[in-house]
C-alpha cells in the first residue's frame, strides 16, 4: 500500500511538473496518452498478477518446486510481451494515437505522440518492474515490493526536476524520467528475483516450459488484466465524447483541449486515492490465495473483512478533500490556469467522484471470486463499473446532456455496480461461513 501511494504521489507530481513547467494544453497530452499507459499496466496485471496468485495458492500447498516454475514463466512472459509492444509501438505510432480520441487540430495531441515515443523504451523493464514485484510480495517480501516501487516513484521525480526545470526537456523531460527510473527499477527487482534472498529464485536452467501454466497465470490474472483494459479503452472513449461536446460546453474552440486538461488533473487526484485501494486489494490477495489453498476459510473471512474496512476509510478520507477543496487542487496543478479551466474542473471533479466511498467495497470484493473458484464472476463485476455500465451512460448520457452528461456517467456507473456487487458477495460470504 505504501508503494503504491508513492506511485501514485510520483504521477500526481509528474503532472504538476507537465502543468506548472510545460503548459495546460500538455496535461491535455497526457490525458490523450493514459489508455496506453494503462493497457501496458493491464499486461503487467495479466502475467504479473495472475504469476502471484498462482505462486501464493503453490506455496500454501506446499509445492515449491512448482511455484518456482511459475516464477520462470512470469519473467519469460514479461520480458516476451514487452518487446512486442516496443515495437509494434514504434511500428504503428500513428495509428495507434489516432485512435486516442484527439480532435483535430489539437495541440495535445502533438505533446502525446512526444511522450509515448520516449516512453516506448521502457517497455521491457516497466514491466517487469511492475509484474515481478507482484511476486516477489506474494513470496512474503512486501517490504522488496514498496522498495521497488519507492525506487521508481523517487526516481522518476527527482529526474522530472532535472529534465524539465534544469535542462528545459518539457514534455520529453517527463518522458525520459519515466523511462530511466522504469530502467533501474526493473533492474533493481530482477536482480532481487535472481539473488539467494528471495523464498523462490527465477531459475531458467529448470524452466519448463507448459502451456497448462501460461493458461493458469492468464487465468487468474485475467480479472484485472480485463478491468484495466476496459478502463483503457473507456479512457479513449471518455476522451472521444468530451472532444465532440466540450467547444460548445465551454464556450471556445479550443475547449477539447480545457476539458482534457481538467480530467488529466481530477484523474492523478483520483490516482491517489485508488492507488492505496489497489494496493490493499493486491496486499490482501496472497493472504485469501494461501489460505483458501489451505482451506482455513475463517481467515479468508478475516481478511476480507479487513481489506474491506480499510479501502471504504481510504475512500471516505479522499472523498472529503474532493468535495471540500477542488479549486485548491486544481490550482496546484496550473497555477496559472485559464478560467475556463477553473469554471471547469472543479465541479467536473465533485460530480466525477461522488461516489467515492464505495469505490473500495467494489474493488476489493469483485476480486473475492477469483479464489473461490469462479474467476469470470470476478472479471463481470469488474466490468460492470468499467463497461457495461458506464459505456452506455456515457454515449446516452452525453447525447442528452453534453459534455455534463459525459461527466455524469461516471457515478451513476459507480452506485449501480455497487449495488449489484454487495448483492452478490452477500450469496458468497454465507457460503464461505458454512464452510468455516
Amino acid at each position: 500500500m505504501t508503494g503504491m501511494v508513492v506511485n501514485a504521489l510520483y504521477n500526481v507530481v509528474d503532472r504538476i511538473f507537465v502543468g506548472r513547467a510545460v503548459s495546460e494544453a500538455a496535461l491535455g497530452g497526457l490525458t490523450l496518452v493514459m489508455p496506453l499507459m494503462t493497457f501496458f499496466l493491464a499486461l503487467a496485471m495479466l502475467f504479473g498478477l495472475g504469476a502471484a496468485n498462482l505462486i501464493s495458492i503453490r506455496l500454501g500447498q506446499g509445492r515449491r518446486e512448482d511455484a518456482e516454475n511459475v516464477l520462470n514463466h512470469c519473467l519469460v512472459l514479461l520480458v516476451g510481451i514487452g518487446i512486442i509492444v516496443m515495437v509494434v509501438g514504434f511500428i504503428f505510432t500513428d495509428e495507434i494515437l489516432s485512435l486516442l480520441g484527439a480532435q483535430e487540430g489539437s495541440q495535445a495531441l502533438g505533446y502525446a505522440r512526444e511522450y509515448f515515443r520516449i516512453t516506448l523504451f521502457a517497455s521491457v523493464f516497466g514491466l517487469l518492474a511492475f509484474g515481478l514485484s507482484h511476486c516477489t510480495r506474494a513470496q512474503g517480501f512486501p517490504k522488496i515490493t514498496m522498495m521497488a516501487m519507492l525506487l521508481a516513484a523517487v526516481l522518476n521525480i527527482a529526474f522530472d526536476a532535472l529534465f524539465i526545470l534544469v535542462f528545459r526537456w518539457g514534455i520529453a523531460g517527463a518522458a525520459w524520467a519515466t523511462v530511466v527510473s522504469q530502467l533501474i527499477s526493473g533492474l533493481w527487482i530482477l536482480s532481487f528475483c535472481l539473488s539467494k534472498k528471495a523464498a523462490i529464485r527465477i531459475n531458467l536452467a529448470k524452466f519448463r516450459p507448459s502451456f497448462r501454466i501460461t493458461r493458469e497465470i492468464m487465468s487468474l490474472g485475467s480479472p484485472q488484466f480485463l478491468m484495466h483494459l476496459i478502463m483503457a479503452f473507456v479512457q479513449i472513449l471518455y476522451n472521444t465524447t468530451i472532444g465532440w461536446y466540450a467547444a460548445e460546453a465551454l464556450g471556445i474552440a479550443e475547449g477539447a483541449d480545457i476539458a482534457l486538461s481538467g480530467v488529466a488533473i481530477i484523474n492523478s487526484f483520483a490516482l491517489l486515492i485508488l492507488m492505496p485501494i489497489f494496493g490493499i486489494n493486491q496486499g490482501v490477495q496472497p493472504i485469501l490465495g494461501y489460505n483458501y489453498g489451505a482451506k482455513k476459510f475463517d481467515r479468508v473471512l478475516k481478511a476480507y473483512l479487513m481489506a474491506i474496512t480499510a479501502a471504504t476509510s481510504v475512500c471516505i478520507l479522499g472523498f472529503i478533500i474532493v468535495q471540500g477543496f477542488p479549486l485548491a487542487i486544481i490550482r496546484l496543478f496550473a497555477p496559472d490556469g485559464s478560467e475556463a479551466l477553473f469554471s471547469f474542473a472543479p465541479r467536473a471533479m465533485r460530480t466525477l467522484l461522488l461516489m467515492m466511498p464505495l469505490l473500495g467495497f467494489q474493488i476489493i470484493s469483485a476480486n473475492m471470486f477469483t479464489f473461490t473458484g469462479r474467476p469470470k464472476i470476478s472479471i463481470m463485476l469488474n466490468m460492470l463499473r468499467q463497461c457495461i455500465v458506464l459505456i452506455p451512460c456515457i454515449l446516452v448520457f452525453g447525447r442528452v446532456w453534453g459534455l455534463w452528461g459525459v461527466v455524469a456517467a461516471q457515478p451513476v456507473a459507480d452506485a449501480f455496480s455497487f449495488i449489484f456487487t454487495g448483492t452478490m458477495i452477500i450469496f458468497e460470504l454465507k457460503k464461505l461461513r458454512r464452510a468455516v
